[in-house]
């Protein structure tokens, strides 16, 4: 059976399903509190929530632009700026987290921190209440929350099952996405504008109650000094394919964000009622989830090529359709295709990050090009739209940068003949 990668010295996945889910926490080490086994199911979703909470305000995104817009009376512009700094903020904080990643031994306990952290600068936004402030408070959130998920992203790729645990990362985020679409709109109609910075504290601390029931997951034991081992040779990165990779899942991300950010602007653009676009992406992001279980389903079963080759022509069409949101029917058709290849194609590209190396810091790396493309595609859509230009215009150019992603098909390509080596 094909994997994603090889996980020598690792255990068997399938070997899950005959233990228990279970187990108690390892002698000697910081926690006594019983864990999850770590290739369990359960430990996936629980490493779903750790890189989920660093990045959860993403999914919440059009709420969060449609409250500063409409309660604070902000510009398109001036809500990308502070959408634009929480995003960059989390580049720099997976930026600088991908260099010190496989030198952190005691993760859990500098994700705490982190989450701890990321809650204060929560409360500090809605307690103070000021716009003005509204931008250091959400870059350094950012930060925070960028290196809280290449954390959790680095420690999935020291998993047994790294593709699966990315597509949980999806299925929490559009999850807790669709039902924030759904609830948030209206209470901040009814209780104003940051509303949706307490539905951020209540899943951080979610997150912070999960974290000491997640497995240790250690850094790869380094290979003995001066001792030769033939077949084990040294790792090296094939930087061209990652680099091609992680290039790709900017534009994918930048490209998406860009659109999904204003999209409540956009359907207001064509004539569409909040009420219908709330329930309309509430729909769309719960349905979005089966990209998400698909691409834990595919993983593990075939190769990465001809599955994301599929979905990224599928995403390319599903923009295009945008072009006639003034029909219902076809906004909502659009809103689904879309959100389901979303979340089918972030797993692949992040799991063909990992892919690069063991201990996880080019899946870091991944992150950090994740974020870069979600920060950006917002900040500049913003602008296009303040400058004059029309959302027509800005979701044909989000199609083409999204085409631009299938240059992704041979570092895929690559990946797969090297998996087939290894197993033959």
């Amino acid at each position: 059976m094909w994997t994603l990668r090889e996980t020598a010295a690792m255990s068997n996945p399938a070997e899950s399903l005959n233990q228990n889910t279970v187990t108690t926490g390892t002698p000697g080490k910081h926690s006594a509190l019983p864990t999850v086994t770590d290739d369990s199911w359960a430990a996936s979703l629980l490493l779903a929530f750790l890189s989920s909470a660093g990045l959860y305000y993403v999914n919440i995104f059009p709420v969060i632009v449609s409250a500063l817009m409409e309660g604070a009376g902000l510009s398109n512009a001036q809500a990308g700026e502070i959408t634009f700094a929480n995003t960059i903020g989390a580049v720099v904080g997976a930026f600088a987290i991908s260099w010190v990643v496989k030198k952190i031994h005691r993760w859990k306990t500098a994700a705490a921190w982190l989450l701890c952290l990321s809650m204060s600068m929560d409360l500090a936004t809605i307690s103070l209440a000021q716009i003005d402030l509204l931008i250091p408070l959400r870059f350094v959130h950012g930060v925070l929350g960028g290196a809280l998920v290449g954390i959790g992203f680095a420690v999935i790729a020291r998993s047994a099952a790294p593709g699966r645990c990315y597509s949980m990362v999806l299925i929490v985020q559009y999850t807790g996405g669709a039902f924030g679409m759904l609830v948030l709109p209206a209470l901040v109609s009814q209780h104003g504008t940051y509303v949706p910075f307490y539905a951020l504290l209540v899943f951080s601390s979610i997150t912070l109650l999960m974290l000491p029931f997640i497995g240790d997951y250690p850094l790869p034991e380094p290979p003995a000094e001066n001792v030769q081992r033939p077949s084990q040779p040294a790792e090296r990165i094939e930087w061209h394919p990652l680099l091609v990779t992680l290039f790709a899942l900017f534009l994918f991300q930048f490209a998406n964000m860009a659109l999904f950010a204003f999209i409540f602007d956009l359907g207001k653009s064509f004539g569409l009622e909040q009420a219908f676009m709330s329930e309309t992406l509430f729909a769309a992001n719960f349905i979005a989830i089966s990209g998400a279980i698909l691409a834990a389903w595919t993983s593990t079963r075939y190769p990465i090529t001809g599955p994301l080759v599929l979905a990224l022509v599928m995403t390319v069409l599903g923009i295009l359709l945008f072009v006639y949101s003034g029909n219902k029917a076809i906004f909502v058709f659009a809103n689904i295709a879309t959100g389901i290849t979303w979340a089918f194609c972030v797993p692949y590209f992040l799991t063909m990050a990992s892919r690069f190396d063991k201990a996880g810091q080019m899946a870091a790396f991944g992150g950090f090009a994740s974020k870069t493309g979600l920060a950006c595609g917002p900040l500049v859509a913003g602008y296009f739209i303040s400058g004059g230009g029309t959302y027509t215009q800005m979701i044909v150019i989000a199609a083409a940068l999204l085409a631009l992603c299938l240059l992704s098909l041979p570092a895929a390509r690559h990946l797969d003949s090297a998996t087939e080596l290894a197993d033959a």
